[in-house]
């Protein structure tokens, strides 16, 4: 069984050509009994951030402190997790506010990530990691006409909590009509089918 957790973070939710392609790779993959766990961040948001954690991070408050509730929840569910997917669009050159927000809550001194002298040293152990990029223009590759600073922040952001196997697979053009569509979903398609399997089978000879 392969637990996976899937992070959906767009105003489309199931609608979305991400998810739908996230969906039909996992099931035609040979992933051995894949157990989905998803999380739309969209349509069920995450509290903000507030003055109550903040306090307790600054005060160094116990781990299992009250005001750690929903970072706790979200780590612990990522960490009984084999894989990552996210689904995201890119808004304004990066990520948008629904998946900063998770971070916010997964990214925590002394629970994912331990302060060193030497940088952020990660606590949560690394797992493959397939992020689906949604975008109306063109951000990588030789047509991009923008700057795409969602992919190295949320590889460092990543980083930071030890998962570095990340693997991006733009979804770019989307607006440019269904002809363009079709082909970046085409292409999309091809790179996680080739690369899914791949990482799976890694992992299964990881846990053995």
């Amino acid at each position: 069984m392969t637990r996976i957790l899937l992070l959906n973070c767009g105003p489309y939710s199931d609608a979305s050509h991400g998810y739908r392609l996230a969906m039909e790779t996992i099931a035609a993959s040979g992933i051995d009994n894949p157990q989905i766990t998803e999380r739309d961040l969209v349509k069920s948001p995450l509290p903000p951030i507030g003055r109550d954690y903040a306090m307790a991070i600054t005060s160094q408050a116990a781990l299992d402190a009250q005001e750690f509730d929903w970072s706790e929840r979200l780590i612990v569910e990522l960490e009984q997790h084999d894989m990552l997917f996210i689904v995201t669009p890119m808004h304004n050159f990066t990520i948008p506010a629904a998946l900063k927000l998770w971070l916010d809550h997964v990214i925590r001194i002394s629970r994912s990530f331990q302060a060193t002298p030497q940088g952020k040293v990660g606590l949560i152990k690394d797992r493959p990691t397939f992020i689906l990029v949604s975008s109306g223009g063109f951000f990588a590759g030789e047509r991009a006409k923008q700057a795409d600073f969602l992919t190295p922040y949320l590889r460092y952001a990543l980083a930071s909590i030890g998962i570095g196997d990340v693997h991006f697979f733009p979804l770019q053009g989307l607006v440019f009509g269904s002809e363009a569509v079709a082909q970046a979903v085409h292409e999309a398609r091809q790179q996680l089918a080739a690369k899914l399997p791949l990482a799976s089978a890694c992992e299964q000879q990881l846990a053995m």
